[in-house]
């Protein structure tokens, strides 16, 4: 299956940036990663992976990688909901901690992990 990576992480894009359709959005937060990927999901795509996936939690980092179908078709009623729990979510773990300003080489420790995980995502399922 065709996918569409969309991330605010540089790793990810510079590992598949020239291999895989990406949208890098390096100027949102986990947050706004998410209610971009929404709107995709609203014009018809589907959702492939999950919003909240890995043990890091949402107000801990502002590093996030979903993927999409490249495809567009009817509306993906399942991952839409997946993606507005998820918002919501995000939203109820910021309002009771913020995502501290972290120092760039703690960011890099996120920007590896959350490259990690969709790594194994793409390599397992095949994804192009």
């Amino acid at each position: 299956m065709s996918s569409i990576i969309i991330t605010n992480n540089k790793y990810v894009y510079k590992k598949y940036g020239e291999k895989k359709e990406v949208i890098f959005k390096e100027d949102l937060d986990y947050l706004q990663v998410l209610e971009y990927v929404r709107d995709m999901i609203h014009e018809g795509h589907e959702l492939l992976t999950h919003p909240l996936s890995g043990s890091v939690k949402p107000n801990e980092t502002p590093i996030k990688t979903v993927m999409v179908s490249k495809k567009q078709g009817k509306l993906d009623e399942d991952g839409l909901v997946i993606l507005e729990n998820s918002i919501e979510t995000t939203r109820k773990f910021l309002s009771n901690k913020p995502t501290p300003n972290w120092t760039e080489r703690v960011l890099d420790d996120f920007r590896t992990i959350d490259l990690s995980i969709i790594e194994n995502v793409i390599d397992k399922l095949g994804h192009q």
